[in-house]
């Protein structure tokens, strides 16, 4: 399958053991190659799905001058959005128990933006997937926490994780989105280069 990207060296610029996992998936050959600090700022007036491809797309501008004619380069970057805010990476343990705290018993989106690029072409596209929490107790908010340690995870969990087993109550969308790639999505943007 995807013979049409036999062309192509594949680069994924992340370092997220979950993208690469869900990359593996596909049965495409890549590599990954990331740069120390990419900003992850956006502006202010950004809403929702806006944001993750503002994010997807700087972190290709990042990138731009590393780019080889026969690569291309994935980028991709996921939010989860609540209430008209979002809920990023926490900043500590305290931040993370907050977060989970907010998400339990209540929806929320899971927006990932994925940015294509090439030296002389890019496309980008956003999945949204609806997740919704069971109530939490605090001494699962805690426990997860300190024994998942999910500061590297958007929201503060990760759906494939022990909180995703007993917390979540119903996803509607790809889940594999919510793991932070949506890999079904991705596969039809890449069948149509």
């Amino acid at each position: 399958m995807l013979d049409n990207l036999k062309k192509f060296n594949i680069v994924l610029a992340s370092n997220s053991p979950r993208r690469k996992e869900l990359m593996s998936g596909l049965g495409v050959d890549y590599v990954v190659k990331t740069l120390p600090d990419v900003d992850e700022s956006y502006p202010d007036t950004l809403q929702g799905e806006e944001i993750p491809a503002y994010i997807s797309r700087e972190k290709a501008e990042a990138y731009q001058s590393m780019i080889e004619p026969d690569e291309l380069l994935i980028t991709a970057d996921t939010i989860v959005w609540m209430n008209g805010e979002v809920l990023g990476k926490p900043k500590d343990r305290e931040d993370a128990i907050r977060m989970l705290r907010k998400l339990s018993g209540a929806s929320h989106q899971v927006i990932t933006g994925v940015c294509l690029t090439t030296k002389g072409w890019q496309n980008s596209f956003t999945v949204t997937t609806d997740v919704t929490f069971a109530v939490l107790s605090e001494e699962e908010i805690v426990y997860y926490v300190d024994k998942y340690s999910p500061m590297d995870k958007a929201g503060a969990y990760g759906v494939q994780e022990w909180i995703g087993f007993i917390g979540v109550e119903s996803i509607s969308g790809s889940y594999y989105n919510v793991m932070g790639l949506p890999v079904q999505k991705l596969y039809r943007e890449l069948i149509k280069l």
